[in-house]
């Protein structure tokens, strides 16, 4: 497991060399025009928070990843360890994942990317649309385009969108509430950098971006907790 996870991080390691933080963006961003920016509409009601969900909805153990599209450390985790996450443990139901929105003010682009993942969920295709955004980090970020939306748009068309539709909910910023609540749920729970995991309530510290490893050893012991708890309650039980 260790060497396969050596081998994927010295193919993602350009992907890391190039992102790097720039500008200060907010939940507004410059589209394919660049004097044309969709801003959040203050007078928009409130949503709730919710992200987008994969796996059992009933799994023991219910992981939350709060993530930056722009985040070179989130890039790494979904290319280099969330694929053996997905098979070992969201699709033996081992887990639940839930994907939040968690742009960083540092991050130029992130918010169109967001965006799109968001637009991409509409069509049922946002995993399809994560996936491809992460492994093409390089094409879109701050340092390579000004212009993130004809990327992002290459990619919706890449993994199967409709892209007529997709474009006008990215151009409408009708999803742009939903980002904001996931982001301020976040910032709620104490959310400060990313990726961060919350793992059955619990929040991982770690020192840099769990590998699939560390990740599957917080599981077990989330786990573990969880079955101890379950038994302790049936014990107590008339």
């Amino acid at each position: 497991m260790a060497r396969k996870n050596t081998a994927s991080s010295k193919s993602f390691g350009g992907v890391i060399a190039v992102v790097a933080v720039a500008g200060i963006a907010a939940l507004g961003y410059v589209m394919s025009r660049p004097a044309k920016v969709l801003t959040l509409d203050a007078a928009m009601a409130p949503v709730n928070a919710a992200g987008v969900l994969r796996g059992d909805t009933n799994a023991l153990v219910q992981v939350i990843e709060f993530a930056d599209f722009e985040c070179p450390g989130c890039g790494y985790f979904a290319n280099v360890n969330e694929p053996d996450v997905v098979a070992r443990l969201i699709e033996t139901g081992e887990i639940s994942f839930r994907f939040m929105d968690f742009p960083l003010e540092g991050h130029r682009n992130t918010v169109p990317a967001h965006n799109a993942a968001a637009c991409a969920n509409e069509q049922g295709k946002f995993w399809e649309m994560h996936d491809a955004i992460f492994a093409n980090q390089d094409r879109w970020n701050a340092f390579a385009t000004q212009n993130p939306k004809s990327v992002l748009k290459e990619i919706a068309q890449m993994v199967g969108l409709d892209v007529g539709e997709w474009e006008d909910c990215y151009d409408s910023g009708r999803m742009l509430p939903q980002i904001a609540a996931n982001r301020d749920e976040g910032r709620r729970l104490g959310v400060r950098g990313t990726p961060t995991f919350i793992i059955n309530g619990r929040t991982i510290v770690s020192d840099g971006v769990p590998t699939y490893d560390q990740f599957r050893d917080y599981v077990t012991q989330a786990k573990v907790a969880a079955m101890a708890a379950a038994s302790e309650s049936a014990s107590k039980a008339p």
